[in-house]
């Protein structure tokens, strides 16, 4: 099976990928056989709780929160123009991972305003917690692990109706990378109906569901998926260096071949529904 396009990858501009290369990873997307990359930089306008983050971000922390800095969009949009010169044969598009989209809409607009982007992905990275906004991983050691990922699904349908600037959900599972080694084992039956509903909000929506490889699916939700109406998948490695560019693709790609997902008829757009 051909490999699919990689739908989630952050380069030099995104604030948290110093390592990140957006020439270097086109050149190891063609050479894997990547048909695509949209360079979906990090756009987080939702200051939260920098937590473990301090350290290695310090020049962004003032009083233990963490303010990013806003994205340079002209200088990754001439990037993006001088690599899809120099490989004509990779689809390359523009994106942003956009945090919070729901809380930020006149700073998308006006974001939006200064370019074309192709693959808007919206995230669910922070939650409220009193007054801040926190990571999961940052709410674990205050709150059971099952009601930060129960309040973390609450909020996909607030997100939902709350914004139409973004077309991909990313990372369902997000809480789970952080999940805490001394709870009960993650079960995805385990919330069933918070699941269901949140996927069912996305499926209604009418947004893709994106198969994070960061961490693998669980093929259950993934099965869930179109059960719930959901009819578009996309691929993402959330790659931050190019090494890691198409990291679990092609696994990813099997899974969703599996519950009944096929490609497009371009590289690197959503992967369709086909009963």
């Amino acid at each position: 099976m051909q490999l699919p396009g990689d739908g989630h990858v952050h380069s030099e501009f995104s604030w948290d990928a110093g390592d990140g290369a957006m020439d270097l990873t086109c050149a190891r997307a063609v050479e894997l056989g990547v048909p695509s990359v949209a360079f979906t930089e990090h756009v987080d306008f939702t200051p939260f709780r920098a937590g473990f983050l301090a350290t290695r971000f310090a020049d962004l922390v003032t009083d233990g929160t963490l303010h990013a800095p806003e994205l340079d969009a002209r200088g990754y949009l001439e990037s993006v123009d001088r690599c899809r010169a120099k490989y004509p044969e990779l689809r390359i598009l523009t994106g942003l991972e956009i945090g919070q989209p729901q809380l930020h809409g006149p700073e998308l607009t006006k974001l939006l305003a200064q370019g074309t982007f192709d693959r808007l992905v919206g995230s669910l990275h922070c939650l409220l917690d009193g007054t801040e906004y926190a990571e999961p991983w940052e709410l674990y050691p205050r709150y059971p692990a099952d009601e930060v990922f129960r309040g973390f699904l609450r909020e996909i349908p607030v997100m939902v109706d709350g914004s139409e600037l973004f077309e991909v959900f990313a990372h369902i599972d997000y809480p789970i990378r952080s999940w805490p080694a001394d709870a009960r084992p993650f079960d995805p039956k385990d919330f069933e109906d918070e699941l269901r509903q949140a996927l069912r909000s996305l499926a209604d929506g009418e947004r893709a569901l994106e198969i994070n490889t960061r961490l693998p699916l669980h093929p259950t939700i993934l099965g869930w998926w179109p059960e719930e109406g959901g009819r578009r998948i996309t691929f993402g490695s959330d790659a931050h260096l190019p090494a890691a560019l198409a990291t679990g693709l092609a696994d990813a790609a099997a899974s969703a071949s599996s519950v009944g997902f096929r490609p497009d008829r371009k590289p690197g757009d959503p992967w369709r529904f086909s009963n």
